[in-house]
Order: structure tokens, then sequence, then C-alpha cells
């Protein structure tokens, strides 16, 4: 109690200091252009009261050199130790004197330091459009600052790698007596540029002056009209645009490779059981969204439907709903993770009998667009799919199998149409599956790997007919051919016979 009472008390009196002393960063405001700009701060009980203290008037004199405003910077805190408390909110505050308020009545928790569950918050919390984050399709950069003094009382490795999948740009400052593995395995690559040491809090103003210069680097890109298809990246006096990972970039510097060529009826069958645990799910279903990515999605082009499969099977959406990418890879981030068993093989029948079907959107066969079917799981399946695997095979569905982790290959062979080598893919772990794109796109995409070149046609057309009708002829004159074959060697054995009696 009396310890308390002394952190309190001199809390107090730092709070009565005055606040004209903050770091100052010399130069213009940062015009960084829109950014979502979130900082995670350790108040856990081994950051001692001066060094909060320093922390907190670090955290002020940087607000005060960044552009602020709802269309420019918005910047919310969260503070941690054994919980996770919401300072202000990215949506709270649209002025620098307001944000600095909040930032003085600013108490310290002083308990444990569970950096992991500040990660998580961060991801699904402090980062949500309910939060004031602008919503993903604006493509607005998410930067979250991690400063911490020691080692994380929990799991940082996983959570961090799902934040980075969900587009999360992470720097790790660790203060003092900070653990250097737990804080390459939070921050973005390249780690050179997002992992800072900083031997005291009273250093901690130089990690700030060079944090404030990569943003500033950002500007360049917000005063051009650059072009770029997804995202800019200024370097130094000059920028390069950047695509999806995945996605090569365009001869023009600018767009983002897709299928632009053929037409193609894609479904997804997601594992969604619970070996697959909520935070692999999440990856799962931002790797699918990188595969829409380089989809040319559209009515008349590539349809995609999804289907999850544990214990059950359920249509996530079938291939006729949605028209767009942007509304496809929104239905991806809104589905439920389902948990229970791994019933691949009612999945694969539920795909043949249903997920092709005209009535769940899929273009008639005699328009001539491939069927192509991608199984995705970790595991190995409680029920037979023998049956279905070749049953989809047999009704020219082109099969891809990819598995992560535990997945049987055995059985990601059996799924995957011939050859296997170009049919089946597999990752050791959910965070590094996204080598897996490039594969898939060579492979899906119709003018690289199946369905090249292929047109849409009405059967009624009149070229149509006449290649109908030559087909068919070429297929009566070889059955006339092989029944001529047979009648022979029918006679040659009646003779044979014939010479025995």
């Amino acid at each position: 109690m009396r310890g308390l009472l002394c952190w309190s008390a001199l809390v107090l009196l730092l709070l009565a200091q005055p606040w004209e002393a903050q770091p100052q960063f010399t130069g213009p405001k940062c015009h960084t252009g829109p950014l979502d700009l979130v900082f995670v701060i350790d108040s856990s009980r081994s950051v001692r009261p001066l060094e909060f203290e320093t922390m907190r008037r670090f955290l002020v004199g940087l607000v005060r050199s960044l552009d602020v405003g709802p269309n420019a910077t918005r910047v919310g805190v969260i503070q941690y130790s054994s919980q996770v408390q919401s300072v202000f909110p990215l949506g709270a505050f649209s002025r620098r004197e307001d944000m600095e308020r909040a930032l003085r009545t600013l108490v310290p928790l002083a308990q444990g330091t569970m950096t992991g569950l500040a990660i998580q918050y961060a991801m699904n919390v402090a980062f949500s459009v309910a939060e004031g984050a602008r919503p993903p399709e604006e493509r607005v950069p998410r930067v979250a600052v991690i400063v911490t003094d020691g080692r994380p009382q929990d799991r940082v490795a996983e959570v961090a790698a799902q934040a980075r999948a969900r587009g999360i740009e992470i720097y790790a400052v660790g203060v003092q007596r900070a653990d250097v593995g737990s804080l390459r395995a939070m921050a973005s690559p390249p780690l050179d540029e997002h992992v800072f040491l900083v031997e005291s809090f009273d250093l901690i103003q130089e990690f700030g002056r060079q944090f404030r210069g990569r943003l500033c680097v950002r500007d360049l890109c917000n005063s051009v009209d650059h072009g770029c298809e997804f995202q800019c990246v200024s370097e130094g006096l000059s920028y390069r645009c950047l695509c999806p990972e995945g996605q090569p970039l365009e001869a023009d510097g600018k767009s983002c490779s897709r299928c632009r060529e053929g037409h193609v009826d894609l479904v997804l069958l997601v594992d969604g059981s619970k070996s697959v645990r909520p935070q692999n799910f999440e990856l799962v279903k931002r790797f699918v969204t990188q595969i829409v990515d380089f989809l040319d999605v559209s009515p008349e082009g590539t349809r995609v439907g999804l289907v999850q499969f544990s214990s059950r099977v359920r249509t996530e959406f079938p291939l006729g709903r949605y028209g767009t990418a942007a509304e496809l890879k929104q239905a991806v981030l809104a589905v439920e993770y389902m948990e229970r068993g791994t019933m691949t093989g009612l999945a694969l029948r539920h795909m043949v009998e249903h997920s092709f079907s005209e009535a769940q959107g899929a273009r008639p066969r005699a328009l001539n667009v491939p069927r192509v079917g991608l199984v995705f799981t970790d595991g190995r399946s409680q029920d037979d799919i023998s049956v279905w695997a070749a049953r989809a095979k047999e009704e020219g569905i082109v099969m891809y199998a990819v598995g992560v982790g535990k997945a049987v290959e055995e059985e990601l062979r059996e799924i995957a149409s011939e050859p296997a080598e170009l049919h089946v893919s597999y990752s050791p772990d959910f965070s590094t599956m996204t080598h897996l794109l490039e594969t898939l796109k060579g492979s899906i995409c119709p003018e690289e790997g199946v369905g090249a070149g292929t047109e849409l046609r009405s059967p009624c057309d009149c070229d149509s007919l006449v290649e109908f009708q030559g087909r068919a002829l070429g297929s009566l004159e070889s059955l006339t051919h092989r029944l001529a074959q047979l009648t022979a060697r029918l006679e040659d054995l009646e003779s044979l016979l014939a010479g025995h009696k």
C-alpha cells in the first residue's frame, strides 16, 4: 500500500511540472498524407515513474510534429501491462491539443507485460473502422509503434505475424532491458528499418527523430501524381509502385498484373476445422483475398465462390453473388470460423453436386468456361475422399490442393488433378504461405495456366455448329474404322475355330 501511495504521489508531482520541456522535433510539420498511427505503450511495473514520464513527454513531442487531421494522420494510443487500456482511439481527436490533454492524464497500469495481448487488441480493436481507422479499401497505411522495456510474458511471434498479414506495419522500440529476439519477432521486414534499441528512456527522442524522418519520406508519393494502382513507396528523391504479394508489376511500372484473358469459374473449399485455430483462419482469409487480387473478377470474367467445411459444409457465397473484387474481398473477411472436425470428402461432394450448378452461378457447360476447384486444408480428412475427388475430375473440374502444417501429402495428391507437381502446393506454416501465391497465379490465371485463351461462345453460333459437326463426323469415322477392325478380327477367329474342327 505504501508503495502504491509513493507511486501515485510521484506521478502527481510530475504532472504538476510545466509541459514546456517536451522533446522538440525541429523542422516543418511532417506532411505524411493519410496515415493511421497507433502507439502501443508498455506501462508495466518495470517501467519506473520517471521513465514513464519521459516516454509520455516523448509522445507529446512526436504528436506535435505530425500533420494531424481527419484526412491526414490519425493518432491512437493504447497502454498495456497485464491488461490493455485504450488511452484514446484513432477517431477520438483531430487536434493535437486534445491529444496532449489526454496524454497528460495518463496513469500507468504498473502490472505485468502482456505484449502479445496488446498486439491482438491493436489488430482487432484499435485498427478497426469502429475505432476510427479508415476502411481497408481506402488503402490508408496502418502503422503500429510498440515501445517496451522488457521481455513479453506471452507469445508475440504468431499474433504479430497475423497483424502484419492484415497490412499493419509494426515498429518495435526496445528501451534498456528489452529482449531483442522479441523485438525482431514483432517488427515488420526489413528488420533493420523497423527494430530500434535505445539505451535509456532519456534517449528515446533519437528514435523519434528517425521515425519522423521515415514518415516524412512518404511525402513524395503524396505530392506527385504517381499513378500507382496499388501502393506508392517513396525512396529518397524518387518513388516506386508496389503490388500485392504474388501479383507482379506490369511493364508500365504502375499497373498490377491480373488474370485478364479468358474466364474461370473458381470455387474455393476452405478448411474451418478446430485444428486450424482462429488466428490462422484469419491468415487463411487474408491469403484468399490475395488470390482475389490477381483475378479479373466480374460477371463476364472470373466468378468466385467460397465453401467452408469442418464436420459440416457451408456455402459462404456462391459463384454468382459478387461481381467485383472489392465486394468479394469484403465477403471473405466477414466469414466466421466454424471449428469442429475435418470432413473433406463431404466438402468435395458438396462442391460437385451444388457449387458448380447454374443455380449457384456457374456458367453453362456449353459456354466452355473452365471450372476450377481449390481445396485448402491443414490436416487429414475424417471421411473418405477418394470417391468424390475422382468424381470431381470426371466432371471436368480442374482440382488444386493447398496443404499447410499437418496436411497429408497422399490426400493432397488424390484431390489434385494430374500432374500433381502442378496442382499440389504445400507450406509448413500459415504465416509463410504467401510464397504459394505466385505458383497459384501461374496455375489459375487462364492466360498462364488452365483455360488459356478460352472464349465465351454460344452453342447456337454458326462457327460452333460447324465445329460440332466436324467433331461429330470425325468421331463417327473413327467409330466406323474401329468396327471394321473388330469385324475382321471376328472373321479371323471364326476361321481359326473352323480349322480346329
